[in-house]
């Protein structure tokens, strides 16, 4: 039996041939027909399939499109598209489920797969990859079908746009210029569908998609990779920038003066947004980093509820109390309105309506909740016993901790201070994140005490 690789936690994501190729598309296709939707009703089942911008994504879609259809699905093809392209389908046409070829931020050489179910719901390797992957592996493939499938295009644009556009439609945008960096993306696309719509006016930074990626991968998380939107706003005098990875479906915040606004921060202020919208909401984040976001759903009288950090869990739990938002400060954000999914559109049409309406800038807006609750930023060190080093980190600080918690990885909570540390779940990583109450050389202290502890590990 060969073992494959390329199925991770959340997605499949590999090198190009070695650990995805069409052969292996094809049966990815029969896989998910033979498992996800196994149950042979009087009308065939019906699967959106989409594409990012990258070399190799037209011919694997090709290839896991004919191992649908050879299973008897029928195919919605939306073509070129971004990750929340096959949610919207899969939901807004009452699909039974939704694939999207994309590897996102990786390197040219990568390619992927996203997998979700009717309602959009998440295939993760707890609740189905995992079944897939060992279909094909140990060649139990669903034969072709007696009655084959069939591929269609299906155009969702103008439907996609005005659901966009369907969460400022009450606001009173203002003009301004805004930076829109799509990293040679897919982003560019969207953007341009809405820009005859919005008062702005976009600078746009390598805004054509180019698969070769020429101005490196598409991940605003790497700190040199900000640098073109930075240099844009200054020069511009742009309000507010903004930047995404390869299938936006992250989308990354740049205040008036070209500074980087990490994720955690547009938490809060996307809750805050939601619970003047909805009073007395529920809204779920994630555990590394959380006083900031507690403290504002609190002053408004929300309901914070803690989940841990990966989208398939924090989707589940919103389903599971009805959450109207939930965010994570990996700048994943979720809504309730768009089938508990994460987009990268929604959240920066709501932030420009914010900043229209309180008249202030994005940097006014957060300034105050960074110095109320500094953060140190994910700091990831290469350790193998990701484990060992969390079991040291506890006991050292154990006798001065108000509270510990396992919900991912370890948290701890101190009158000043807190931590959370967890392992990587594709590499021998551990991530930290600190925080304090309004004492950034506590928090910075606090950080370096951390390192230098699981750095004898």
């Amino acid at each position: 039996m060969t073992k494959l690789t390329c199925f991770k936690a959340y997605d499949v994501r590999g090198r190009i041939p070695s650990e995805l190729n069409e052969t292996l598309a094809y049966q990815i296709g029969q896989a998910y027909a033979g498992f996800v939707l196994p149950a042979r009703a009087s009308e065939p089942k019906r699967v959106a399939v989409g594409r990012d911008i990258r070399a190799t994504s037209a011919t694997l879609t090709t290839a896991l499109i004919k191992g649908l259809t050879d299973s008897g699905v029928n195919v919605a093809d939306i073509g070129l598209c971004g990750t929340e392209g096959v949610y919207y389908a899969t939901f807004a046409e009452g699909l039974d489920g939704g694939i999207m070829v994309t590897a996102s931020h990786n390197p040219p050489d990568y390619n992927g797969m996203k997998f979700v179910r009717e309602g959009s719901r998440p295939i993760s390797a707890d609740t189905g990859l995992k079944d897939i992957q060992a279909l094909i592996e140990e060649a139990r493939l669903p034969g072709r079908a007696t009655a084959p499938g069939a591929a269609r295009a299906l155009d969702i644009n103008a439907q996609y746009i005005e659901h966009l556009l369907g969460y400022v439609k009450d606001s009173k945008l203002k003009p301004m210029k805004v930076v829109v960096n799509a990293g040679n993306g897919g982003a560019g696309l969207v953007v341009d569908q809405l820009e005859p719509h919005l008062p702005f006016e976009f600078i746009k930074v390598h805004h054509q998609p180019d698969s070769s990626f020429p101005n490196g991968v598409p991940n605003p998380m790497i700190e040199e990779n900000r640098t073109s939107t930075s240099e844009a706003i200054r020069k511009s005098g742009a309000q507010i920038g903004l930047a995404w990875d390869g299938d936006f479906d992250r989308c990354f915040f740049f205040d008036e003066h070209g500074g980087f606004v990490e994720g955690y921060y547009l938490v809060g202020l996307l809750a805050e947004a939601f619970l003047k919208r909805y009073p007395r909401a529920r809204i779920v984040h994630d555990p590394r980093l959380t006083w900031n976001t507690i403290d504002i759903v609190r002053r408004c009288g929300g309901e914070a509820v803690l989940c841990r950090s990966g989208h398939a869990f924090i989707k589940q739990r919103m389903r599971e109390v009805d959450a109207v938002y939930g965010g994570e400060m990996s700048a994943h954000h979720y809504f309730r309105d768009f089938a508990y999914c994460d987009s990268g559109m929604i959240p920066w049409l709501l932030v420009l309506a914010v900043i229209s309406e309180s008249g202030k800038t994005l940097g006014e807006l957060v300034r105050e909740r960074q110095r109320l609750y500094p953060v140190s930023g994910e700091i990831n060190r290469e350790i193998s016993d990701t484990r060992s080093a969390m079991s040291l980190v506890q006991k050292h600080y154990q006798s001065q901790a108000l509270s510990v918690d396992h919900t991912d990885g370890l948290s701890m909570e101190f009158a000043q201070w807190r931590l959370n540390l967890r392992g990587s779940n594709t590499e021998p990583l551990l991530r930290l994140n600190v925080e304090s109450r309004a004492d950034e050389s506590l928090m910075r202290a606090k950080t370096q005490e951390v390192l230098q502890l699981v750095a004898t590990v």
